[in-house]
């Protein structure tokens, strides 16, 4: 079965009782029990509920996963995977990485004595010199926000192995549809759901897949007891985004490689971030391991005062944080998603005041186009 077909046809897309084509929302909090020494599936709904376990199971299918786990945000989803690990568990992780995980890996993991390393997951040389006898686990991001590094997932993912370690990937750019790294041999998958996933900028959400069981009860066992789950308005929300997901990104990565291209050739434009472009640094490693390009990119101004102008002077894009709406978003990371790293950091990875990403939209694109000519110009 071909992933768009997978999309409408996940085991949930009818409830099975009445013959309704919109699954449930079960907003029951507790469960009443017949005979409590053979209790049913459900008793209360931090631990389960029937609408989260249609979406859990709906993204565990989309990955080619065992075992899916619905977060209230993308940051509680990565928090509570790298929660399984322990004091003085040794964690490497990928340096341009969305701020959010930059800042709960530096500012609070390490407070209860995790050790965390940041890499230049594109260099191969420099994880496998970063490995030490404590290192537990490997956290990748590819493409990375906000500058859509790649890195080679099979090739982290064989020398993880090769030490014993554990590799999670945050998949939020791709979606299943375009990337699937479990099959690359990953442990674990985590998506910011309020992303493409859900697709229309309206529920807050995370997601983690796995397959092995093991590892599928110590995420659970995070789940459970912190109950950071997310709540059936929202999971019953993002069933129905999801169905959508295939043709939003054809539509959405279309626009995304005729804007990055017209982007190249405007003189306030000094370069375009974007694997759908030519000579973007780990192209061929990118296409080797998903489907296409994705829809979105950043690019940086010729100085910082044309990108806060182009920002105050768009019109057909939201500036916002966040991405991944039918709407285009573009966002100033140095005052949004990086915000909570250090300015030295953020130059040294080159994440500076001339940089803007952008999270191309549902647009008629020559629209789009005409738009950001006059931003980038006025």
């Amino acid at each position: 079965m071909k992933f768009g077909t997978k999309l409408i046809h996940t085991g949930h897309e009818m409830d099975k009782s009445t013959g309704s084509l919109s699954f449930p929302i079960y907003h029951g909090s507790t469960f009443h029990q017949e005979d409590i020494d053979q209790p049913r599936e459900y008793d209360y709904a931090r631990s389960g509920n029937p609408t989260r376990k249609a979406l859990e199971e709906t993204i565990a299918l989309l990955e080619g996963g065992d075992h899916g786990y619905a977060f209230s945000s993308g940051m509680a989803a990565t928090s509570s995977v790298l929660s399984i690990l322990s004091a003085g568990d040794h964690i490497l992780v990928c340096e341009d990485v969305y701020g959010g995980t930059y800042r709960i890996s530096n500012n609070y993991f390490r407070r209860f004595h995790m050790d965390i390393t940041f890499i230049n997951a594109t260099d191969l040389d420099e994880v496998k010199n970063q490995i030490k006898s404590t290192t537990k686990a490997i956290f990748l991001e590819t493409p990375s926000n906000p500058l859509l590094k790649i890195t080679d997932i099979k090739s982290v993912v064989k020398l993880a192995q090769e030490h014993g370690l554990l590799v999670f990937i945050d998949n939020t750019f791709m979606s299943p549809y375009l990337q699937r790294p479990l099959e690359l041999g990953v442990d674990a998958v985590i998506h910011s759901a309020s992303k493409f996933l859900g697709g229309h900028s309206d529920i807050i959400g995370g997601l983690v897949v796995v397959k092995d069981m093991a590892l599928a009860k110590r995420v659970y066992a995070v789940q459970n007891g912190f109950g950071a789950i997310l709540g059936p308005q929202d999971c019953w929300l993002l069933l129905r985004g999801m169905k959508t997901l295939k043709v939003r990104m054809d539509y959405q990565q279309k626009n995304a490689v005729k804007l990055a291209e017209w982007l190249t050739r405007q003189e306030e434009v000094s370069h375009v971030y974007y694997p759908g472009l030519e000579n973007h640094p780990g192209r061929d490693i990118h296409f080797a391991q998903a489907d296409g390009p994705g829809a979105v990119l950043s690019f940086t101004t010729r100085d910082r005062e044309r990108a806060k102008k182009f920002m105050k002077t768009v019109q057909l894009a939201a500036v916002a944080v966040s991405l991944g709406g039918v709407e285009t978003i573009v966002s100033y990371p140095v005052k949004m998603s990086h915000a909570s790293m250090p300015v030295q950091e953020r130059e040294r990875l080159g994440i500076t005041d001339n940089l803007i990403r952008v999270s191309v939209g549902l647009e008629e694109i020559d629209d789009l186009i005409a738009d950001f000519k006059r931003a980038l110009t006025i």
